[in-house]
């Protein structure tokens, strides 16, 4: 299970983006293609790192909302 943070860029596509595994980032038309792709990535990218016998990072993030 992996955080993810999504929020819209500045052309108004839903970016998807996973800070636990730097570099894993996606994007899509609506926050649901948007999730989806992710998914796809976090897959791939565990997967790689699987394969070349590399350490899987632990999830460390936690997201806070702070009212301002």
């Amino acid at each position: 299970m992996r955080q993810v943070l999504l929020y819209r860029d500045e052309d108004g596509y839903w970016v998807a983006e996973c800070p636990s595994l730097p570099g894993c980032i996606s994007q899509g038309k609506t926050k649901e293609e948007a999730l989806e792709n992710i998914r796809e990535a976090i897959r791939g990218y565990i997967h790689t790192l699987t394969e070349d016998n590399i350490p899987v990072p632990e999830e460390r993030f936690e997201a806070i909302v702070v009212a301002v």
